[in-house]
């Protein structure tokens, strides 16, 4: 399986784009997780990665989006992205998520992108805007793959998304940046409306054939202001997805990238095991991208480096979620996210300010922690990535019995206990 991703990748991908890949994201991005295991030893704390929402403007509409993006469009200004990004590559920083809204209605993006070669950017996209022009410009700087969001084949897209023909204008986009020879990944918020038909093997067949190098599988999570609770995940869905990824990174020539479970199947929160950030489209430095709450900004004098690594608010939230929960704090305790956020004096980093209302509208709910339903890495080569640069850091050392009794019990209250799915 390896060896034919490689060929495949080797075969497809530009070669100036294959080896800032390989060197920046690769070598340098290793060395990053290394600096900041070290960091973790002498207790300081910064992520290596950064997640940049760098708009809220946006050309769809989909459902349970968090972002405001009806509201007037707001963007970072490009001369604040770059100093913020010099600032992390002090700390060896060197790979970056762009979001949005959609990135690329930011008209700063690829002058950010030029403007560090030396790093590595993933550009998180609906697709419509990337056209032959764009993506012979993406190539061109060779640092940025873009993360193309499909949420259904034909009618579910359209109703996901919010627009028309949404599927076919996204599969445009897509084989503009694979004809490129960019490095694409595909990217889906695992739902009720799409689990049957982008959860499967045919799916992948697809993929491959149309020459997608990875693809990105992340479960739909029911906040914001209109949350569509009825399109979240089950327990047994989400051991039957956890138990596919695993049995498809071991079959496909097609690299398949998941944030909630380390090599031996523990569930985990990247925000709590602190790999990672998030800087909200207003310059808010939140939890992760849709816990909208914040004390710090960018704009603090001290730069990014000390206002996150001094940060309380954000200190306490990853080590309460730890004592808690290896899921998501906000979908299983509601409660202690507002607590924390009062206690804090955080503030609702959204213009709707409806952040706290739509907190109290949540019931607790499962999430990707299901204590006894965990599933191995069943590839040695997702084993050994994950044991060495995606772990849980120690984390959890703070979780107690009590916390496992609490998670068993709540998937009791629920009546949707998961049960072992082949």
């Amino acid at each position: 399986m390896v060896l034919r991703l490689l060929f495949r990748t080797v075969r497809t991908v530009d070669r100036r784009c294959l080896a800032r890949f390989c060197w920046n994201f690769g070598v340098k991005g290793v060395v990053a997780i290394e600096r900041f295991k070290r960091r973790l030893k002498r207790g300081e704390h910064f992520p290596p990665f950064l997640h940049l929402s760098i708009t809220n403007a946006c050309n769809l509409r989909c459902q349970g989006c968090w972002v405001d993006v009806t509201a007037p469009v707001h963007a970072i200004e490009a001369a604040t992205l770059d100093r913020l990004i010099r600032q992390a590559k002090t700390q060896g920083n060197v790979f970056f998520g762009i979001l949005g809204g959609e990135p690329f209605m930011h008209p700063g993006l690829y002058d950010l992108l030029a403007a560090h070669p030396d790093c590595y950017f993933q550009i998180f996209t609906n697709g419509q805007f990337l056209t032959e022009s764009t993506a012979g410009r993406l190539r061109q700087l060779a640092n940025a793959t873009p993360l193309i969001s499909i949420e259904g084949l034909e009618g579910v897209s359209d109703e996901r998304r919010g627009g028309r023909e949404v599927y076919q204008r996204t599969l445009r986009g897509l084989d503009h940046a694979l004809a490129a020879g960019l490095l694409t990944g595909v990217a889906t918020s695992v739902c009720q409306s799409n689990f049957d038909d982008l959860l499967s093997e045919s799916w992948l067949d697809r993929l491959i054939q149309r020459g997608v190098h990875y693809v990105w599988y992340h479960t739909y999570r029911p906040v914001g202001p209109v949350m569509r609770p009825e399109l979240a995940l089950r327990p047994d869905q989400l051991v039957a997805m956890r138990r596919f990824v695993a049995r498809m990174r071991a079959r496909k020539a097609i690299a398949i990238v998941d944030a909630y479970n380390d090599a031996d199947g523990h569930a985990l929160c990247p925000m709590v095991t602190g790999i990672c950030q998030h800087i909200g489209p207003y310059g808010d430095i939140e939890p992760c991208p849709v816990l909208q709450f914040a004390v710090e900004r960018i704009e603090d004098p001290r730069g990014i480096v000390e206002t996150i690594r001094s940060s309380a608010f954000l200190r306490d939230f990853r080590e309460q979620s730890a004592a808690i929960t290896r899921g998501c704090i906000l979908l299983e305790r509601p409660d202690v996210v507002r607590d924390l956020v009062q206690r804090h004096g955080a503030r609702d980093t959204t213009l709707r300010r409806t952040a706290l209302a739509e907190l109290d509208a949540m019931t607790p709910r499962y999430s990707q922690w299901l204590p006894g339903q965990e599933v191995p890495e069943a590839h040695w080569a997702y084993r050994i990535a994950k044991r060495f640069w995606f772990s849980d850091f120690k984390a959890y050392r703070r979780l107690g019995a009590d916390a496992r009794a609490r998670a068993i019990a709540l998937q009791q209250q629920l009546g949707t206990s998961p049960q072992a799915t082949p």
